[in-house]
């Protein structure tokens, strides 16, 4: 349930008179708080999303991470995301738009972030699986928004963004079995953080955190708790593994890559940003395969049964791995 207080500023900002009714969208991970759908009335908005975060007095985890450092690192990724939707969100543009936010604020335990309601935007479509076409909505927005950061600082926001690079998973790196992944995880991780071009990443771009319109041609993304600097690789590496199967990816992986880089040219171009783009598109190009191979030393920490876990994962891994 949400606050008396927390109601009465959702009604003051939103110029309303009543909330009519309150739908659940989702609980937050671990039990840390809860997304919602508020509908009001007697003002402009007829609704709006509601994230609240209320810390746990248990703290509990599906797969039993409940330590002081992963609590920890989820209450600083709340903090991220609510200096992300007040100071950040504005700068995001129609080619790589995300919700509007109404307010973020925190009272004592408790944070929220009040936003728009993409479904009444004409953003309501939900996927967990991508066909070729469908990938690309995704892709393009990746390309301008990472384009629209390119070279920019991450002030307040994670020093690396993404939710499973090296320095946030002690844990899971602890529990890897012993092996040349996990000996050049180290370098790996410095690959990533000392590469030439580095921008703001989404940090969690799977495809669950994108609405997509009603023809399906536009996206708006969600949920930015692990925003931060790093390489773009590490949000379009993740995005794919998200969507598409083993075998959809050692297939498209070509062709998707090149519409990225060719849509990240355009933004870049648009932009006026002074960028040796042949040494850009050169190092990410390479940066894919080291991205992927990070993100599955995390998984075998984490879940070494993970579906994600498979030949084409193995595939680009060993190519990294042959270098050290």
């Amino acid at each position: 349930m949400i606050s008396n207080q927390v109601s009465e500023l959702i009604k003051k900002i939103t110029n309303s008179t009543h909330i009519v009714s309150r739908e659940v969208l989702q609980t937050l991970w671990s039990g840390y708080g809860e997304i919602c759908r508020i509908t009001l009335s007697g003002g402009d908005i007829n609704s709006i999303v509601l994230k609240h975060i209320s810390l746990p007095s248990e703290r509990k985890h599906l797969r039993g991470w409940n330590s002081e450092f992963a609590h920890n690192r989820k209450v600083k990724s709340y903090d991220v995301e609510m200096n992300w939707y007040e100071n950040w969100s504005n700068i995001c543009d129609e080619d790589c738009r995300v919700a509007k936010c109404y307010l973020a604020n925190k009272i004592e335990n408790e944070r929220f972030i009040i936003m728009e309601d993409l479904d009444s935007s004409g953003y309501s479509h939900r996927f967990s699986a991508l066909d070729f076409k469908g990938v690309k909505p995704c892709l393009r927005w990746l390309a301008n928004f990472h384009a629209n950061f390119m070279d920019v600082k991450p002030k307040n926001l994670w020093p690396m963004g993404t939710y499973w690079h090296l320095a946030t998973r002690p844990d899971e790196y602890a529990q890897m079995q012993d092996g040349k992944l996990k000996q050049a995880a180290k370098q790996i991780d410095v690959m990533l953080n000392e590469c030439t071009y580095q921008t703001i990443v989404h940090g969690d771009a799977k495809v669950a955190n994108f609405c997509f319109s009603e023809n399906c041609q536009q996206v708006v993304a969600v949920d930015f708790q692990y925003v931060g600097g790093g390489c773009g690789m590490k949000d379009v590496a993740y995005l794919l593994g998200s969507c598409l199967d083993e075998k959809q990816c050692e297939i498209w992986q070509d062709e998707l890559l090149d519409y990225y880089f060719e849509n990240l040219k355009k933004a870049l171009d648009q932009s006026g940003k002074n960028i040796d783009w042949q040494a850009l598109e050169k190092e990410w190009r390479f940066m894919y395969a080291v991205a992927w191979t990070d993100f599955y030393r995390f998984v075998l920490g984490w879940m070494p049964t993970h579906k994600k876990i498979n030949r084409y994962t193995q595939t680009l891994a060993n190519s990294v791995l042959s270098q050290f």
